[in-house]
């Protein structure tokens, strides 16, 4: 994301100069991927900020106080007082829990036009593109704040506002005029008849706001993060929106990026009227608390931090907090969603000190190994089928149906298996078929594998002539007793490391010979034949599959299966093999049947 030096400095006017900025950002904050110096004296630095704070730091804002708790730098916030308002009729119907919070606003008398010369240079400072002073009014918003903000023209709307997820192939011409078909998946906003925009992703072209508009209805909502990203993966659109919303943003943004979006237009449109905020907000979002003291963050930095450090980090940060001794209870504020743990207080108080400043010394850890029981459990089922004569396979983990849906899969493989015994039986039947060839009097598989169903699980499923067995990994063990021995581990782990051998992926060829010999020839004599001009290419001991008596001779019939492992064989290669045996056999003396 790039971020403004001047645009910061708005808010942390103490700020070091930008070239030691940068090293503020690298060494406590995040990468910074390129530094770009712009001719009117701003400094433009293009950070990557992680998953974990996208909810807070993709916004100017959200940086300067970063910057300002990291650097104990006073923090100016500016806030926004909104004139006295008029009534509104502006119905909101939210019928999708995809949508956590929805404000809606009225303001009438606009005049749309250029953008004052100050909007248009803090977005073209950061590469964005001025289009009129509403939509560039949002954009900034979003910028400043984080939160996304759209504009439709009231004039243009059928009705209310109504937030619901789409009909089934229903369409929409977005913004850059492409139409897209949605599906029953996608949260859209619409009006009584038609799709205005698909939420938190693109805005439609039916209530566009131009030169002609007059009155508009400002948005600031909060959707589900899962549902924008699956959606905007879905129709292939990836927007400014996009990335803020798939990570998360407090519902609690909603009503200070709606002060700012107001007083801006305030500004830039003086005649402006505005009317009350209808504000759907069910399910407010809840305060959280975190417990820790000074040792339990000593002792996973391996520091020796003051508690009187600790506190002053607090309060650089303005957390809300109660300090007794050593011990804290500290409020989490309501934007910071990366914050859960006392372990999450660990890693902010660890980035801020700087761990390039945290000595550099070995834990002292017992050596001790401890059992896993799920590991331990697999190892044994495993062992167990293995001694039992099964072989161990793995199957498809996509299936056609199931209950976890999973994204850009191709049609017949759109969701997560839900059973093991699908997938072995159908194993089982190809394996089935292959068992003369492979030399195989039966077919007997396993797997352990990892089942959605709809919540993930470890199950063992076996098959053999008898049919297919599935079991949970519990189950399955239920009569185990896990022993504190990583001796008897590690004794499993090598039997199956001398039971696996890597097989070949190129196919192999059989072929079958039969060999009249008199009742008094050595029938290990003509074994030893096959195999001597057999290898190394004869994979299997030579199979004896059929044998009959006639005229005093025995008639001895052998299958024989080669197979390489670097390349696919070839019929004359076999043909001569089985040449020279034939020629060996005829020197004996014995007849070829």
């Amino acid at each position: 994301m790039k971020i403004s030096y001047k645009w910061l400095k708005d808010y942390v006017p103490d700020l070091p100069g930008a070239d030691k900025l940068r090293d503020v950002f690298t060494y406590h904050l995040c990468e910074v991927e390129g530094v770009e110096k712009l001719p009117n004296g701003d400094t433009i630095f293009d950070i990557n900020i992680l998953p974990n704070r996208a909810h807070d730091l993709l916004c100017h804002r959200g940086v300067a106080f970063e910057l300002a708790g990291l650097l104990g730098l006073e923090y100016k916030d500016v806030q926004y007082k909104i004139p006295e308002v008029k009534s509104t009729d502006l119905k909101i119907k939210v019928e999708s829990d995809k949508c956590r919070r929805y404000m809606g606003r009225i303001v009438r008398n606009v005049k749309v036009g250029p953008s004052p010369d100050w909007v248009r240079e803090h977005l073209e400072s950061i590469g964005q593109r001025s289009i009129n002073n509403i939509v560039d009014a949002a954009n900034l918003v979003m910028f400043d704040r984080g939160n996304p903000i759209h504009a439709f023209d009231l004039d243009k709307i059928q009705g209310g506002i109504v937030v619901r997820l789409a009909k089934e192939a229903e369409k929409i011409i977005t913004l850059d005029n492409k139409e897209v078909v949605l599906n029953s998946n996608n949260l859209v906003i619409a009006d009584e008849k038609e799709v205005l925009a698909i939420a938190g992703v693109k805005g439609g072209k039916k209530a566009e706001v131009d030169e002609n508009t007059k009155n508009i209805i400002v948005e600031v909502a909060n959707f589900d993060p899962v549902s924008v990203r699956k959606t905007a993966h879905q129709i292939k659109i990836h927007t400014d929106a996009v990335k803020r919303f798939e990570n998360d943003l407090s519902p609690e943004l909603c009503e200070v990026a709606m002060n700012d979006m107001t007083a801006l237009i305030l500004q830039i449109c003086s005649e402006a009227e505005i009317e009350e905020v209808v504000d759907y907000y069910p399910n407010k979002q809840q305060v959280k608390k975190i417990e820790f003291n000074t040792n339990f963050i000593n002792k996973k930095l391996g520091s020796n931090i003051s508690a009187e450090e600790i506190e002053k980090i607090l309060k650089n940060y303005k957390y809300d907090h109660v300090r007794k001794e050593d011990s804290f209870e500290v409020i989490v504020p309501l934007l910071r969603l990366d914050l859960e743990t006392d372990n999450d207080m660990v890693e902010e108080v660890g980035r801020v000190i700087g761990y390039d400043k945290i000595e550099n010394k070995i834990p002292k850890i017992e050596f001790k190994p401890k059992i896993n029981d799920i590991f331990y459990k697999i190892l044994w089922a495993r062992n167990k089928l293995l001694n039992e004569g099964y072989a161990d396979v793995m199957t498809y983990t996509f299936r056609e149906k199931g209950k976890v849906e999973v994204l850009a899969s191709a049609s017949d493989k759109k969701f997560l298996r839900t059973n093991l015994a699908d997938g072995l039986k159908e194993s089982y039947e190809l394996n089935k078929l292959n068992a003369p060839l492979l030399d195989l009097d039966e077919i007997k598989i396993f797997e352990i594998g990892t089942i959605w169903n709809p919540e993930e699980e470890i199950h063992i499923a076996y098959a053999d002539k008898k049919g297919v067995k599935e079991f949970s990994l519990d189950e399955f063990c239920k009569d185990l007793k896990i022993e504190d021995s990583y001796a008897e581990l590690l004794a499993i782990k090598e039997r199956e490391k001398n039971i696996f051998k890597p097989w070949s992926q190129y196919p192999f060829i059989a072929r079958d010979i039969a060999v009249w010999l008199s009742k008094e020839e050595n029938l290990e004599t003509l074994v030893d034949i096959l195999k001597e001009e057999g290898e190394p290419l004869l994979v299997k001991e030579p199979r004896l599959f059929d044998q009959y008596e006639k005229d005093g001779k025995i008639s001895y019939a052998y299958r024989l299966v080669f197979q390489s492992k670097d390349r696919t064989l070839t019929d004359e290669e076999i043909n001569k093999i089985m040449t020279k045996v034939g020629d060996k056999i005829a020197k004996k003396g014995w007849q070829i049947r």
